[in-house]
């Protein structure tokens, strides 16, 4: 019995894996706006009320491919801080990341699906990267009081409550949209064609964190 049951587990988590693969193609080639269910039941060689076995609603299968981009961020950020990266290091590596599936980099930090909610256990997910990211800005030591870190010491739920004091936030915190500044222009194609090095300009507005 407990042998048809793991089977009966592995046929599922294969079919999902297989929907969330084309979900993603189709995400690549049109947008999450025309995700359809229908059309991946078609590819997968099910019928619509089948598939919604797998995922009882488009909007759980968006909640499924965020969570997969949150935890694959997640584990690619510990893993580079684990191996002795600095801020530096954190951001090539996010950068890096984002690189290699510009559609998984914003599906979670480009521009709202219309319609969606995520569920709150995503974003704790989200959390871990920047308690990563604050662990790192902490190495470089407290800076001098600013109105902005007064006004986050009782501002902290970005941050996941995390009790890092005011200036280490604030430096983490212009880490991350310094950061995706850049990154979200460069994977927009925004400066294509103007002649300098993404990489080394994320260098520099990272330079002064430290």
């Amino acid at each position: 019995m407990t042998e048809n049951v793991s089977s009966r587990e592995r046929y599922r988590a294969q079919v999902r894996a297989d929907i969330k693969r084309h979900a993603w193609a189709q995400i690549a080639a049109a947008g999450v706006p025309a995700l359809s269910l229908n059309a991946i039941a078609k590819q997968v060689g099910m019928s619509g009320p089948a598939l919604y076995r797998y995922f009882a609603s488009r909007d759980e299968l968006i909640t499924a491919l965020i969570r997969d981009a949150y935890r694959s961020l997640a584990d690619t950020v510990r893993a580079a801080r684990d191996a002795g990266a600095g801020v530096g290091g954190l951001a090539h590596a996010i950068r890096d990341w984002a690189r290699a599936d510009p559609q998984r980099y914003f599906l979670i930090y480009g521009t709202p699906v219309p319609g969606y909610h995520a569920p709150e256990d995503t974003t704790a997910i989200s959390f871990e990267v920047m308690a990563v990211l604050i662990e790192a800005c902490a190495e470089t030591g407290d800076g001098p009081p600013t109105p902005f870190g007064a006004h986050l010491e009782t501002h902290r739920d970005w941050a996941g409550g995390h009790p890092a004091p005011p200036a280490v936030l604030h430096r983490a915190l212009s880490f991350w949209t310094r950061l995706h500044g850049v990154l979200s222009l460069e994977l927009a194609g925004h400066f294509a064609g103007m002649g300098f090095d993404p990489d080394l300009l994320i260098t520099e507005e990272l330079a002064g964190l430290r």
